[in-house]
Order: structure tokens, then sequence, then C-alpha cells
């Protein structure tokens, strides 16, 4: 059984026996990695809080035969202001819940890797309207699902773009529509967000616009996992 070390953003973890917990975690080398930790229900664990959801964390892992061990872990960031803030708790768990969905086990992602530690420090700093939504499609977009936004998926007119199907990937005229309606003031934001504006975009106050494509953005996320995101309930969708 081979040491290794790797960091890694903590996604959620599951109780093991009458001590122990299974710790999912996001690495930056090696993908997601399921691990056994050792006595983190008690008092006394040597892993204190580091483990909890939201935590950056650097490890020292044994492989297992079915689950690795984690011998050592340290704290690189704890996000206490977002564990202290129910909104942004929400939101995070929105995060990790579809990176948890997203990624293979075993299977490095330094991109999404990356993508998380990124919208965790934003969220930190700054209770975005379109943080979560944003996400979503950066993330989508680099797993090779960038929806058609400047032409109709089907027909290809460059005109009239009136709504979006997340089946067909994109946007349709008014001829083709299918999906949902889009507005143009939603469609100019969604290219704003994909086409290099991101940080603009996140500083856009709450309002129909950004609600119209944080909804657009959580359909294509389900649709693509081919699921229904559980977190959901913990925001007000509306």
């Amino acid at each position: 059984m081979s040491l290794y070390r790797d960091r890694g953003v903590v996604l959620r973890t599951i109780k093991l026996g009458e001590a122990d917990r299974i710790i999912s975690v996001m690495s930056e080398r090696h993908g997601k990695v399921r691990a056994v930790a050792k006595g983190v229900r008690k008092t006394k664990s040597r892993f204190g809080g580091r483990l909890e959801p939201t935590s950056h964390v650097a490890l020292q892992l044994y492989e297992g035969r079915s689950l690795d061990v984690i011998t050592q872990a340290d704290g690189i960031e704890h996000h206490k202001v977002i564990r202290e803030d129910l909104d942004r708790l929400a939101k995070a768990t929105m995060l990790l819940e579809a990176v948890d969905q997203l990624a293979q086990e075993g299977e490095p992602n330094p991109r999404l890797y990356q993508m998380l530690v990124g919208a965790l420090r934003a969220l930190e700093a700054n209770d975005s309207a379109l943080l979560v939504a944003a996400f979503f499609w950066k993330a989508l977009s680099a797993a090779g699902v960038h929806p058609v936004l400047d032409q109709c998926v089907r027909c290809g007119a460059a005109d009239d773009l009136v709504a979006f199907d997340v089946v067909e990937g994109g946007v349709l005229c008014r001829a083709c529509r299918s999906g949902v309606p889009v507005s143009a003031p939603a469609l100019a934001l969604l290219r704003r967000i994909l086409g290099g504006g991101l940080a603009a975009s996140l500083a856009e106050p709450a309002s129909t616009v950004t609600h119209e494509v944080d909804h657009l953005a959580t359909a294509a996320m389900e649709a693509h996992l081919e699921r229904r995101l559980r977190s959901i309930s913990a925001l007000d969708r509306g």
C-alpha cells in the first residue's frame, strides 16, 4: 500500500461505524477521492474540524483495497465566512454537489478542482447572485457541454432568438422554438459569463434577469447529470 499526498476540497462526509467517516474530496491530482478518516467523530480527533464540507485541505493518504485512508489533514482554507452564513452555505452546497456528480473517482481533473477552489474564494468574498449559475455554466463548458448562444441550434438563424432548450444544447429562433423562453437580456448576460466577462457578471445585482440565468443553469446542469440536485431545496429558487 503506497502513501501519497494531495490537496483537495471536502465535498461531503458519511458516517462510518462509531467514530469514523468516509470523506469525499475533489483533489488536485487524483480527481475525486473517497477515503476513510478514522476517529474523526471523536472529541479528541487529531483531524479536528478540518474535514468538513467546503474545507480546502492538504492531505496525506495511503491506498486501501476499496477506500483510501486519510492519515494527515492540514487546513489550507476553512471558509469560515461561508459556514457562518446560511445563504452562502446553501450556495456552496450546490457547488459541492455538482462537482461530486461531475468528477470521476481516480480521474484527474485539475481544471475542475481549480474552478471549485476559485468559486469558494469568490463566494466568501462576495455573496453574488450569479455565482452558482456562473459556476454551473463554466463547469459544463469545461466538460465539453458548451451551449450554442449565437445562432439557432436547429436552423442556424442568427436573429429572433427567443428560446433555450437544454436537450438541444442552446438557443432557438421563433420558428424552431422549444424548451423555455429566454429574454434578450438574459441571453446577453449568459454570453458575457461564457465569453470573458465573468468578473463583471458576478457584480450584477439580483434581478429577474439573473434569476432567469440561474434557472437555466440549474436546468442545464441537471439535464447533463440526468438527475435532480438535492441541494436545490436549500435555496429559494422561486
